[in-house]
């Protein structure tokens, strides 16, 4: 992993994307402590830093698997994009939620999703992936990066979210000390790449726990309605 600082903008990235050529990429980390700027003061923060690689598009994150192909206008509904575009970055919003950013250096094609429980339980990063497939892209040409999540360390959840899973998905709930689950939302969205045929050497993964991490994340879990968003990003420059 690698930090980076500009003015407004505090960014992990991961090597192995940094690598590749023409590709822009980002994981946000926090700037201040919660509360201390608005949601829209953030997006357009983020914006304005970014703006020298290209055009950052958000969607308004509604927890399902609905994937939307840019460029648009204004903020879509939908959990996950694809581009094939350059100087247009795709950008995630999350708190605890897990981004998931998928990279076709070959086709120089891009798709990002937003992984909550309720879109990783609908599949939101599978379709992410196969509208990368539909448009051209190859399984074994694709590079995946999953970024900060609130982990299984800290992530109880109810045994209701056991059925939401379906045949299979036991295997991301551990049980706690206090009788409690706590899911792996991370194992699951890693799961969906594996199926739609990505290698798993080309899944990463920067495995920082946003309830945990105080000093670099929000969380809302942790922080409630005060809570930040921090931005993940993916796109090529032009």
């Amino acid at each position: 992993m690698m930090v980076g600082m500009t003015p407004g903008l505090r960014l992990a990235t991961l090597p192995a994307l940094d690598a590749l050529t023409g590709l822009v990429h980002g994981f946000e980390q926090r700037l201040g402590p919660a509360g201390w700027e608005s949601r829209q003061a953030g997006q357009a923060r983020m914006a304005a830093a970014l703006e020298r690689w290209g055009r950052l598009l958000l969607l308004k994150q509604v927890h399902g698997a609905a994937v939307r192909v840019a460029p648009w206008e204004g903020t879509p509904e939908a959990d996950a994009a694809i581009a094939d575009a350059p100087r247009i970055l795709l950008g995630i919003e999350t708190a605890d939620c897990l981004p998931v950013l998928i990279v076709d250096p070959r086709r120089r094609a891009v798709a990002a999703a937003h992984a909550g429980w309720r879109g990783t339980a609908l599949g939101v990063t599978a379709q992410a992936a196969r509208a990368l497939l539909a448009r051209g892209s190859e399984p074994g040409d694709l590079w995946a990066a999953l970024g900060p999540g609130i982990g299984p360390c800290c992530y109880e959840v109810g045994p209701e979210l056991r059925q939401a899973f379906g045949d299979g998905g036991e295997e991301f709930f551990r049980p706690a000390s206090n009788g409690k689950l706590h899911l792996d939302v991370r194992a699951a969205n890693r799961r969906q790449l594996r199926r739609a045929g990505l290698p798993a050497e080309r899944i990463l993964s920067l495995d920082h726990c946003t309830f945990c991490c105080q000093g670099l994340y929000h969380s809302f879990r942790r922080e409630g309605r005060e809570a930040g968003r921090m931005i993940s990003f993916v796109g090529f420059r032009g």
